[in-house]
């Protein structure tokens, strides 16, 4: 996930002469039936419309309608094969807001009619330390992403949500509450879990100054996060432009992160950095704005530091540089209810999805406030 979102992983592969994946559950209970989609083909093709099998329903499965689903910056990436890891086709989509048609004979949580999400995750392994706890990104065998992942089952590839429909166990489904919009919900179950994680975890707290480097997709869901905790929130941008945006989303301050003098200002000041730039960035001068004792979180960068890490700006202070992925299903469906309880939503804009090319190439350009939505009633147009 970066610049707004989570890298989409593989699951491990099996022993020679083993069963795919271990037969968690179940068995089938109805027939496969046909979406309709946009995916690519290959690294180099734009998105195309795509019909295919959604699985049949498992006992423990819901059937959703899509209404919307956001774009993430990782869709990019992952469709254009940019980290080495595309199985194609390749249906991006994991920001995923819809109804409920159909419930498998063992689901409790669900009924037909029910506004549900669904984020990054669709199954993981459920039984090692990490899934325990509810941290099923973090899930010790590999968790099964939304796309581009072996189902653990049956081993076919999993097809995001740029499509109709999807089946989903009822495990990785959320709640989407009443309050919520549904269309600026739908980022919230990436870019909105990737910064409120981290913040939640790490403890930030009424009075602590929060720092948020850059202000896309997920660095505006980090401020209105800093801010609902209680912070003193501060931006840092290249952009003196985007000061007074910055304010409008709830910074508290603006520091330009190009301007000598103003980072010297900030040295030793913020308690918690949120760190959203999803490409390679000095992180000397940020770290030395940090207090002792605190805190540097990756959320965007998943390549290698550069330039190199100067360890005393760690050493001297104490400092800590830290990474967090994305969220546990039981923390994002939290988010949600916190979103919905301080009213804060995503900034978004509708998309046609016939024009996803064209979106894709908006958001490299950084074209967009700050996440694109698909409305899927334009799949069938």
């Amino acid at each position: 996930m970066t610049g707004g979102g989570m890298a989409v992983g593989s699951a491990p592969a099996p022993a020679d002469n083993a069963q795919p994946y271990p037969l968690k559950r179940f068995t089938e209970v109805s027939s496969m039936y046909t979406a309709i989609g946009y995916a690519a083909q290959s690294a180099t093709a734009p998105l195309a419309p795509m019909t295919f099998q959604r699985r049949a329903l498992r006992p423990d499965d819901v059937a959703i309608e899509i209404l919307y689903c956001g774009v993430c910056h990782s869709d990019i990436h992952q469709a254009r094969n940019e980290w080495g890891i595309a199985v194609y086709p390749l249906m991006p989509g994991h920001e995923i807001v819809g109804r409920v048609t159909a419930v498998g004979a063992e689901v409790s949580r669900y009924r037909v009619g029910d506004n549900v999400g669904v984020g990054c995750m669709v199954d993981s392994c459920q039984h090692c330390d990490a899934c325990r706890a509810d941290l099923e990104q973090y899930c010790l065998e590999g968790p099964t992403m939304t796309y581009a992942t072996p189902d653990r089952i049956d081993g076919s590839n999993t097809m995001g949500g740029y499509s109709n429909s999807i089946v989903v166990s009822e495990r990785f489904v959320l709640r989407i509450p009443a309050a919520l919009d549904l269309p600026g919900a739908a980022p919230i179950l990436c870019a909105g879990i990737t910064t409120y994680s981290p913040l939640k975890h790490y403890g930030v707290k009424p009075g602590d100054r929060v720092g948020i480097l850059g202000m896309g997709g997920l660095g505006h869901m980090g401020i209105k996060f800093a801010k609902a905790m209680g912070a003193e929130v501060t931006l840092f941008t290249r952009s003196q432009s985007k000061a007074e945006e910055a304010r409008r989303q709830g910074a508290d301050h603006v520091i330009v992160s190009t301007d000598p003098a103003q980072m010297q200002a900030a040295a030793e000041q913020f308690d918690f950095l949120l760190d959203t730039i999803p490409v390679q960035h000095d992180l000397n001068p940020y770290l030395q704005t940090l207090k002792f004792d605190g805190v540097h979180i990756l959320v965007g960068l998943i390549e290698p530091v550069d330039p190199a890490l100067h360890a005393a700006n760690l050493v001297m202070k104490r400092r800590v540089l830290a990474g967090s992925l994305i969220g546990g299903i039981a923390e994002t469906q939290e988010v949600l209810e916190f979103c919905a309880e301080h009213d804060i939503r995503c900034d978004i804009e509708m998309l046609d999805i016939r024009h996803i090319n064209e979106a894709y190439s908006r958001m490299i350009a950084g074209d967009v406030k700050y996440r694109f939505v698909i409305d899927m009633a334009t799949l069938k147009g």
